[in-house]
């Protein structure tokens, strides 16, 4: 005996399933902004389909589950209300996805935040942009959240209900714009979507555990690179393109109490905040030697004194110390096979990041403006993070002339312009503070 009753209601719950659904809109159509500050082409194109793929089977599946109500025959009620609650999840899980993008989009709309988030994404592109392509590229978007860390949605992993993410979604925190720290943030985050492109974290695990296996003394260490490797190598890859300006962007997101500073989880991917930034230094050091690392090293010694430190930690940190030039070696001449056959540190931009190199920029870019509209979003950072070392550059200076960079980049990619075309129509619309 067919029960009616049941059937009417669970019909008229697909119906509204059905039509609470058809409000769910393409963001073409629903995200208001100024042009400028809009996502790429690529990222747009990728969220639209992915969700337009994921409405469509939705719908194929309630109107198969409508037609299945008006069959002839019995129908057990508990059978058929097992089938609209999964139904009901799959809806919840696409408004999930859609809330996720969403987020992203609608900061957009913020005067002025859009547009430098909108710069944001140039800079996350262009850290991923192998000179020698290795891989294929994600569409790469940014958003702002509160808090003081980062953190990545990777493309190709999975959303809420399991569908693989177009996209590569980067957090950054907002108390960090606008200053050349905000790149060390997004540039890590990168790095981790560039790790797992070029599957890293795997082939240096297999790395360490050799190494740890025929170095028997200090495998406390090395169980410890292993622990932390994936968050080592997006500091790496900040490091790769931004010089300096990668350590001290870690400083400031990882200063905190001293209880903090030196406390050792063994559960926890990142390296306790002392020894991450050591380790940034001495990868500073090995790809730019010079003797502003040693400065910087006595600065963070001295704000975080380890004499105080009971013995267990001070022996961690002896251990560690005595494998960080091994480590790096490691690391650094690291070759896997989607690396296709470099090493590791070939893939980053090492010679125009060297500090002379740096300065010898921005003594140019001071009497040649259009030379630093040129170049890419990663060398200003880097170069304008170094002149801040060296003092050559104010904080207020450096935020002004950040922010109009990032409208620069911004104004590139909605008009689908090079650098070039880009940076002499940004000469009338931005004019440049002199520096």
């Amino acid at each position: 005996m067919r029960d009616t009753i049941a059937i009417s209601f669970l019909r008229n719950e697909a119906v509204s399933l059905l039509s609470r659904l058809q409000q769910v809109k393409p963001f073409t159509l629903s995200m208001p902004m100024v042009w400028a500050a809009g996502i790429s082409d690529a990222a747009m194109r990728g969220i639209t389909n992915h969700m337009s793929n994921g409405i469509k089977e939705l719908k194929e599946r309630i109107y198969s589950f409508i037609s299945s109500l008006n069959e002839e025959g019995e129908i057990p009620a508990a059978k058929t209300q097992a089938k609209f609650c999964l139904l009901k999840l799959r809806f919840n899980n696409i408004l999930d996805q859609f809330d996720i993008f969403a987020d992203v989009l609608s900061q957009r709309s913020e005067q002025n935040t859009g547009v430098w988030i909108a710069g944001l994404d140039v800079l996350a592109n262009d850290v991923l942009q192998l000179t020698k392509k290795l891989y294929e590229m994600p569409p790469v978007m940014c958003f702002l959240e509160r808090g003081h860390g980062a953190a990545i949605r990777k493309a190709r992993t999975r959303l809420p209900g399991g569908d693989f993410n177009p996209v590569s979604i980067i957090q950054v925190p907002r108390e960090r714009m606008v200053g050349s720290g905000i790149a060390a943030s997004v540039i890590h985050e990168a790095g981790h979507q560039g790790a797992a492109l070029l599957n890293l974290v795997a082939s240096l695990r297999n790395a360490i555990v050799k190494k740890e296996r025929s170095d028997p003394l200090n495998n406390t260490a090395w169980s410890l690179y292993n622990l932390w490797i994936s968050e080592i190598i997006a500091d790496v890859w900040a490091m790769g393109h931004l010089g300096i300006g990668a350590t001290l962007g870690l400083m400031g997101v990882v200063s905190l109490p001293e209880y903090f500073m030196f406390r050792i989880k063994t559960d926890d991917p990142h390296p306790f905040p002392w020894i991450r930034v050591r380790l940034s230094i001495a990868f500073g050091k090995y790809f730019y030697p010079h003797p502003q690392w040693d400065q910087l090293f006595q600065l963070w010694h001295r704000l975080y004194p380890t004499e105080q430190l009971s013995e267990e930690q001070k022996k961690i940190l002896r251990v560690l110390e005595q494998t960080i030039p091994a480590f790096i070696r490691l690391l650094a001449h690291h070759r896997n096979k989607e690396l296709n056959d470099l090493e590791l540190k070939e893939i980053f931009p090492l010679r125009q990041r060297q500090p002379p190199q740096l300065q010898h920029f921005f003594s140019h870019w001071k009497n040649n403006n259009d030379e630093m509209r040129l170049s890419s979003p990663s060398l200003v950072f880097a170069v304008i993070a170094q002149a801040k070392a060296d003092k050559k550059i104010s904080e207020e200076t450096e935020c002004r002339l950040l922010e109009k960079m990032l409208a620069q980049w911004a104004f590139m990619v909605s008009e689908n312009r090079t650098f070039k075309e880009s940076a002499k129509i940004a000469t009338e619309l931005h004019p440049f503070i002199n520096i």
